[in-house]
């Protein structure tokens, strides 16, 4: 039967794609190499291992959206599912190298986008949870399906620049964030009803009463 190793190499931004995606480089290894790998139907659960880092001052504050303060983090911090990945590779002998693709979003709903952001330069540990059928070719050359142990896994870092590197290819300088159809409605009414021009300028108009508040 055969035993699948895994062991992610890199990761790259995806190009010329719609949405911000990168793509991580697997390499799967069947040891020992006995037999013909016909095709292989893999799923992934990536995982934020976010207590595996140290965290300066400013990603703390920024941050505090998502983990509260800094002082109760020993509770708050805790492992996040970031996505999920089906691929098929196909056949092979020893080993052969695939590619997992990954959505990145820009929606500021999602924790994995908060915590993104609120980085600001170093690596994020993430850990890489398998599992899938293989199908393979026994001694006799029948063909043959097996699952894959829940325990494989691997792990990476991940540069945060490649994340901010492919945020900005998308959205130079610019964030999204959605609102309902009533607060939108409102903040498009006093856009139209001041003569504002931009959406931008809206908002700054907005912020210095949110500033103050903020004080008292």
């Amino acid at each position: 039967m055969p035993d699948l190793d895994f062991e992610v190499e890199g990761a790259a931004i995806t190009p010329w794609t719609v949405a911000p995606q990168m793509a991580f480089r697997l390499r799967v290894t069947n040891a020992p190499p006995e037999g013909v790998i016909h095709s292989v139907v893999l799923n992934c659960q990536i995982r934020l291992e976010v207590t595996r880092r140290q965290y300066v001052t400013e990603e703390k504050e920024r941050l505090r959206d998502l983990f509260g303060e800094p002082e109760r983090w020993g509770r708050t911090l805790r492992p996040m599912l970031w996505t999920l990945v089906t691929v098929t590779v196909p056949r092979f002998e020893h080993q052969t190298t695939v590619e997992l693709p990954v959505q990145c979003s820009s929606d500021f709903n999602l924790a994995a986008t908060k915590f993104f952001y609120g980085l600001t330069d170093g690596e994020v540990p993430l850990d890489f949870l398998f599992s899938g059928s293989v199908f393979y070719e026994d001694a006799t050359g029948s063909l043959q399906v097996a699952p894959i142990a829940w325990t494989k896994e691997a792990r990476f870092r991940l540069p945060v620049k490649l994340w901010q590197e492919l945020m900005e290819i998308h959205y130079p300088n610019a964030a999204w964030f959605q609102l309902r159809r009533d607060v939108f409605d409102r903040l498009y009414r006093y856009k139209v009803e001041h003569g504002i021009p931009t959406w931008e300028q809206a908002v700054e108009r907005l912020l210095p009463a949110v500033d103050e508040e903020a004080r008292v």
